[in-house]
């Protein structure tokens, strides 16, 4: 039987031939909305990519990307990968000498930039070797004469000639956030981004059909936007793009407009959000049953209740940039639907189950973990999108074990039915008197205090006990609240010895570009606390 190659090109192809009048909608910076069709998707793609190889373009070539979620950066994503290049998308947020960085390690040859964006670029330009730089004239505003314009390259691009495509062959990278230490780079193939696409295209996961208006609010430039817009260009799904309008009405204002069903974010978007519904609560009538897919960091137990009473669905998801990034998604189970509510909300908090073909174990002191849902372990996954390697980078080889689980560094549960339950970082553990606490589990209670905006516990030493938790909270606009407040909401739910005795109230927490909580600042600037002695 002749092998049928899993490749983007497959993907292409098939948008063009069977979803010529699906539509993709992007949000530009002046916030006025592009439209066109998938045909003219498809017929762009084709033009960048022969454009790219007119340019010198070769096989296996880097193409860097810094751009907001847009119709043009849809348009990078295909025509790279099938032109026979491998599209690096630069997150945009990060420092300009940590790009520089990764612009080197990575050797790019090209970029694609949005206009709006070449200041950033202008930042670290000297310190890199970019070849080519083409310009996406978003703004209108004329491109500088010694850089490449977008849309002239395409209007005079011969059709894409496709080179011969393994499934095998890289199609794309992203680095890590640079968290510990330097960002490190994952490849992908084109079959391990068809088959993240096909498993979270279905039912029990993302579920993402034709049918879908879908708008995926984590960017682009941050693991492939957890691979919604490959998915959803292979299932012909509506897409809509928000631009650099990240705010919470733009974004609501968009969910209203084109109808959404599907969207996906990091917990601080739909915080906003949420915060915004609860202030005009009849300003914006969006979809019932809108599915939002949230990812990057837990979310809260109460912010899922939060959202059910405006008829909008909390989907919890778990990857990372070395797992393409999805691995895990909560549904409900056929054996979990008799729970009560409130278990039932406690099923829906944890980061879900795993997608085919996903495999995952929780090791502890060398052995797995029992399936018991209070055994903590160290997450190790394995499957066919989960990386193999960091680019160019053997120091990190002990990442993988002999067999080929990659280490992922979370330490979490898994219970009988099969859901995941993240705890903690490996190295965010409170080791209280050689006992674990998850600071995980006192983020996400006291996410649920009505007074509470934001929450964060991190370690800090003490004479007796080694290690204490200390939560760092931000209170809603015009609340008060006493550690005695706090902790005795806590109390109910934990064991004594889990409670912070301290808590200390702050402004704002500081996150990565990703929206994660920056644990080891927090720890760093708290590492002197005296009051726990």
């Amino acid at each position: 039987m002749m092998q049928f190659p899993l490749t983007l090109v497959h993907v292409l192809e098939r948008a063009e031939k069977l979803f010529g009048r699906s539509e993709i909608v992007s949000r530009l910076p002046d916030r006025g909305l592009h439209r066109y069709s998938y045909a003219e998707f498809c017929r762009r793609a084709r033009a960048l990519g022969g454009a790219l190889q007119s340019l010198g373009l070769e096989r296996g070539d880097r193409v860097a990307t810094l751009m907001w979620n847009h119709y043009a950066h849809l348009e990078a994503y295909f025509a790279v990968p099938c032109a026979g290049g491998v599209l690096h998308t630069l997150n945009l947020r990060l420092h300009p000498d940590d790009i520089a960085y990764i612009v080197g390690h990575a050797r790019d040859r090209f970029l694609i930039v949005d206009d709006v964006l070449l200041p950033l670029f202008e930042k670290f330009r000297a310190t890199v070797g970019i070849e080519k730089v083409i310009v996406v004239p978003l703004s209108g505003s004329p491109v500088p004469g010694q850089h490449e314009d977008y849309e002239a390259l395409i209007a005079r691009s011969e059709r894409l000639s496709m080179p011969a495509i393994h499934e095998e062959d890289a199609a794309g990278m992203c680095y890590t956030s640079g968290t510990t230490g330097r960002p490190k780079g994952v490849i992908y193939s084109h079959r391990s981004i068809v088959l993240h696409s096909l498993a979270t295209a279905t039912v029990d996961y993302l579920g993402l059909g034709n049918g879908d208006a879908v708008c995926p609010v984590v960017p682009m430039f941050h693991v492939n936007a957890w691979g919604i817009p490959f998915t959803a260009v292979m299932m012909g799904a509506k897409l809509v793009f928000p631009g650099p309008h990240l705010d919470a009405p733009s974004l609501l204002d968009l969910f209203q407009g084109e109808r959404m069903t599907l969207t996906a974010g990091v917990p601080t978007i739909w915080m906003a959000i949420l915060q915004a519904l609860e202030s005009e609560p009849g300003r914006w009538r969006l979809e019932r049953g809108l599915r939002m897919v949230v990812g990057g960091a837990a979310a809260a137990e109460s912010m899922i209740r939060a959202f059910d009473k405006f008829g909008l669905r909390v989907i919890h998801g778990w990857g990372m940039t070395e797992t393409s990034p999805v691995g895990t998604v909560n549904f409900v189970k056929r054996e979990t639907v008799a729970l009560s509510g409130d278990e039932r909300y406690a099923a829906r908090a944890k980061q879900g189950i795993p997608l085919p073909f996903f495999e995952v174990r929780a090791m502890s002191a060398g052995d797995e973990a029992p399936w018991d849902g209070s055994t903590m372990g160290e997450l190790q996954v394995r499957g066919p999108w989960v990386a193999a390697a960091y680019h160019e980078l053997a120091a990190e080889a002990d990442k993988w074990t002999a067999d080929g689980w990659f280490r992922t560094g979370d330490i979490v549960t898994i219970d009988p039915c099969g859901y995941v339950k993240i705890t903690d970082r490996m190295k965010d553990l409170v080791k209280s008197g050689g006992e674990w606490i998850s600071s995980v589990d006192l983020e996400g209670a006291l996410a649920g205090h009505p007074k509470v905006a934001e929450a964060a516990v991190v370690a800090v030493p003490h004479t007796h006990w080694g290690e204490r938790p200390l939560a760092i909270v931000v209170l809603e606009n015009g609340e008060s609240a006493t550690a005695e407040e706090l902790r005795d909401f806590l109390a109910p739910r934990f064991a004594k010895f889990w409670l912070p005795e301290n808590f200390v109230f702050v402004g704002e927490i500081p996150r990565t570009s990703t929206g994660k909580v920056m644990k080891a600042k927090l720890r760093e600037q708290f590492k002197d606390w005296k009051k726990l002695e």
